[in-house]
């Protein structure tokens, strides 16, 4: 398949939410997203909850949004079904912010909206997502415009976020 006929931005994908009703990411248009697989039971788990929680309250109302997909691809962290992983969010870390269906993000059973990702930005160590809680910071067109480890705190990547969402 030519380049030309792959997708642009995330727009070209539709996923489905956690409770299994497909969305489209076009909904996401003209906003800044940080798309971040997740899991429940890794030690970096409160941490980026909780630091997710500032980023996704402070700028929610000036056009910032985080999509999160749950993930068990490492180390069996996210082992819930889907409503057991909703129930840990929602409760525990408090998340207002959209969770998805849990994904697969590497290998052949890697959702597409992944495989874009990783085309998009290619990590340190090849395309390989490495562990839970890589980001990717999308811009208000839909483009990848950079990707971050598993360990960078969410709140190192807020400067990004403002310059993103420009004038306030």
């Amino acid at each position: 398949m030519a380049a030309e006929d792959g997708p642009k931005s995330i727009y070209d994908f539709s996923v489905k939410d956690i409770s299994g009703n497909d969305v489209s990411l076009s909904d996401y248009r003209g906003k800044v997203v940080l798309i971040v697989n997740v899991a429940s039971k890794c030690g970096l788990t409160h941490s980026n909850y909780k630091e997710l929680n500032v980023l996704y309250e402070k700028y929610k109302n000036q056009g910032f949004e985080i999509l999160a997909f749950p993930c068990n691809q490492f180390a069996g962290q996210e082992p819930g079904s889907n409503e057991e992983i909703q129930e840990v969010v929602c409760t525990m870390f408090k998340a207002e912010f959209p969770i998805f269906d849990k994904v697969e993000v590497n290998g052949k059973n890697a959702v597409p909206l992944y495989k874009f990702l990783k085309s998009e930005k290619g990590g340190f160590l090849g395309d390989a997502i490495k562990w839970n809680f890589t980001k990717f910071l999308v811009d208000k067109e839909g483009k990848v415009v950079e990707r971050y480890a598993p360990t960078t705190s969410p709140l190192k990547i807020e400067k990004d976020i403002q310059n993103l969402l420009g004038p306030s």
